[in-house]
């Protein structure tokens, strides 16, 4: 039962060091864009390319990230939907 108890919590604390904020986006344009997310205090670049439907994960310890656009922060969460169009980033739904 202790060797069971062990093994449970190394699988737990193995799955929280890979935790980070995965977004499933639609980027309509023929433009990547590369934009600056802050998350846990700690700045990443992310970028989006073009003209395509795709999955990106923005590895942190935290759930949530802001993206920094030229329109305006935008607030995400792991999981959330993202649609970008002309260069405009918005959130379409969340878990």
């Amino acid at each position: 039962m202790k060797k069971v108890f062990l093994a449970l919590s190394a699988i737990m604390l193995t799955a929280s060091a890979f935790a980070g904020v995965t977004l499933r986006y639609y980027n309509e344009d023929s433009k990547d864009y590369t934009f600056k997310a802050k998350t846990c205090g700690s700045d990443k670049d992310v970028t989006f390319d073009h003209s395509r439907t795709s999955t990106l994960t923005i590895q942190s310890g935290c759930s949530d990230a802001v993206i920094s656009t030229s329109n305006g922060d935008v607030k995400v969460k792991d999981g959330d939907k993202i649609h970008i169009k002309n260069g405009k980033v918005e959130v379409v739904s969340s878990l």
